[in-house]
């Protein structure tokens, strides 16, 4: 029987070359999501180096504001002009731009290569989960995709203890530099097993959608990023900003209903499955990223550990996002179906973000072990699905569109999440400018009875946060009851019917 692909429809690859495809493309994700966290240990250096400490932390901003506000334009782009060459352009701009993060001699340098830098991250995120569409028959994506959620999950721990390992072993500027040897390895490996269709067609890019939906992510990013902080909420800066947003997206949703090729067609939302897991991915990302964000404060201020040891204590939520993704995968697999498993995610995360509600500086580390892995277990349980029942329910040309889509609210629910649960904490800690100054170090100099008393106040300025994300999980849970079931089947994506 002969392997080559009949021109009827698109080349399949063989099992080596998707296994090489998959691997490669793994890495690249991992890259573009370690960026995400590994210069948060090396910021006081970078502090130190370069100056400029009322900016910091656009050092972090910068590359999460760029990379959530190009994924709906990279994921029109992959399905226009096709995966294979838009993750080029995507992986070029990231290399790039960690190549000019470590060249940085001042800070405005550093923040402006870290936005081109996440110009291209944000394709990675994008792209990576669009290729599995392409070479993944639906009912095989869920345990795949399980691998890649663990892969990011993986990056959230590891971004950290290999920050702090190359600023102790080499430079701040490594963590940049390493970038560019791992990422021409992975590409190279991309570019052979992952063959270009040949396919061209006539398309408009929808510039007009794309500009204003970049102008209103970003506003809003701004808006809850520098509002109450920078700037007061009552503030012409922050005002401007809350109306920017506004219009912004008055104007994307009128340019949306115009474009001939929409980056984010609204009919989309007509379809049970986009717009509830849509939802339920934004409350997802507003609880991973808060719980990442806010974790490490908890573990180095008020408990006193090294970020090397916040690091390594953070591994329960890997290991259960890791355990329940994998079983979840196995699942779909198994029988086709994934309306249960955003179900038993979301209450698993309620059940977490409660438990994290009673931590105090002096829990036993089983507890706050146990709290950790419990919200894990439920992000497992639900990252992999939302992905996977997108993609079953689109048409095959809205792939890319919808993948990205996905992405988008899951990062935009962590960028409000990080920005909204940092004003309660600072507001809660009431240490003012005092609270920028605390370390582990620092803490760990202090008398017995001092850290005690800091690490109560952080302890109690947390609380309201897991609230919060308490309350948010229960409200992905009825979301996630709305969500409609299309069997899984071994064959192309095919559009959810009315």
């Amino acid at each position: 029987m002969s392997d080559t692909p009949t021109q009827a429809s698109a080349p399949q690859p063989q099992v080596r070359s998707i296994r090489l495809v998959l691997a490669s493309t793994a890495l690249l994700l991992l890259l573009a999501s370690l960026d995400q966290t590994i210069v948060t240990t090396a910021l006081p250096t970078i502090v130190a180096d370069l100056g400029g400490v009322e900016h910091l932390s656009w050092v972090v901003t910068a590359y999460f504001l760029a990379s959530t506000v190009v994924a709906p334009l990279y994921g029109k782009l992959g399905d226009l002009y096709g995966r294979r060459n838009t993750i080029f352009v995507s992986v070029t701009l990231f290399l790039l731009g960690s190549a000019l993060c470590g060249l940085a001699q001042n800070m405005l340098f550093l923040i402006l290569a870290r936005a081109l830098q996440g110009l291209g991250g944000g394709g990675l995120f994008v792209l990576a989960l669009s290729v599995i569409g392409e070479v993944i028959p639906p009912r095989e994506r869920g345990k795949v995709q399980g691998l890649f959620a663990a892969v990011f999950s993986l990056s959230s721990v590891l971004g950290p203890l290999i920050g702090g390992w190359f600023v102790d072993v080499f430079s701040w500027h490594w963590i940049f530099y390493i970038n560019l040897p791992v990422g021409l390895v992975a590409i190279a490996i991309f570019a052979a097993s992952f063959k270009p269709t040949g396919r061209r067609v006539k398309h408009k890019i929808d510039w007009a959608g794309a500009a204003f939906l970049t102008i209103a992510l970003a506003s809003l990013t701004l808006f809850t990023s520098l509002g109450g902080r920078s700037f007061a909420w009552t503030s012409p800066q922050t005002i401007g900003l809350a109306a920017l947003t506004l219009f912004a997206t008055l104007a994307f949703l009128r340019a949306e209903t115009k474009a001939a090729e929409p980056i984010l067609p609204l009919g989309l939302f007509r379809l049970n499955v986009f717009w509830t897991s849509s939802v339920v991915g934004f409350i997802a990302g507003a609880s991973m990223f808060g719980t990442i964000t806010f974790l490490p404060v908890y573990l180095q201020i008020a408990r006193g550990v090294t970020p090397t040891i916040s690091g390594l204590m953070m591994v329960p939520m890997t290991l259960g996002l890791l355990t329940a993704s994998n079983l979840s995968g196995r699942y779909m697999r198994r029988t086709g179906r994934y309306g249960v498993l955003p179900r038993i995610g979301t209450s698993l995360l309620v059940v977490g973000m409660l438990l994290l509600t009673q931590i105090e500086a002096a829990s036993p580390a089983l507890y706050v072990f146990a709290s950790i892995a419990t919200v894990g277990l439920g992000m497992g349980s639900i990252l992999p699905v939302l992905t996977t029942s997108v993609q079953s329910a689109v048409p095959r040309e809205q792939l890319g569109t919808a993948t990205a889509s996905g992405i988008m609210f899951r990062q935009i629910g962590g960028a409000l999440a990080v920005a909204v649960f940092g004003a309660i904490f600072a507001a809660r800690l009431g240490m003012g400018d005092s609270a920028e100054s605390l370390s582990p170090e620092l803490i760990a100099s202090l008398p017995e009875a001092a850290r005690a008393v800091i690490g109560d106040k952080v302890s109690q300025a947390l609380h309201p946060v897991f609230w919060l994300a308490a309350g948010l999980g229960l409200v992905g849970l009825a979301f996630s009851l709305l969500l409609k079931e299309i069997p899984l089947f071994s064959n192309a994506p095919k559009a959810e019917t009315a």
